[in-house]
């Protein structure tokens, strides 16, 4: 598997729903996974999950750990070559992962990279 998208949410899950089909779109050509970690919501973004994303892996939590426990639990569970630490509220272009991936390909002496954000 090449890569694991890795999303933590709290209470967010227009912006989570939002992210998750943008991602979807990115990862079209690339073989990986998105796993979601949800940390206790109670604005029904677990229902929304299994309901219009089965596929999406989801870690539910039974109280929130924090954003950084969440997201290790997310990698801890993770079977990509390459990880995508990614916030709720992030909106892909197609391109994106593709990109991101060719560069580490091309440099395999890079361990972190990041790309241009938007607004």
């Amino acid at each position: 598997m090449q890569l694991s998208v890795i999303i933590v949410n709290y209470n967010v899950r227009a912006f989570l729903e939002n992210a998750l089909v943008s991602v979807q779109k990115a990862m079209k050509s690339i073989q990986g996974e998105i796993i979601v970690v949800d940390n206790a919501s109670d604005d029904d973004s677990v229902e929304m999950m299994k309901q219009k994303f089965p596929d999406v892996r989801l870690i539910v939590n039974s109280r929130n750990s924090g954003f950084a426990s969440a997201n290790n639990k997310g990698m801890k569970e993770a079977k990509g070559s390459y990880f995508l630490l990614l916030n709720p509220d992030t909106l892909l272009q197609e391109d994106t992962l593709e990109e991101m991936l060719s560069f580490f390909e091309q440099h395999p002496e890079a361990g972190l990279a990041g790309c241009k954000i938007l607004n």
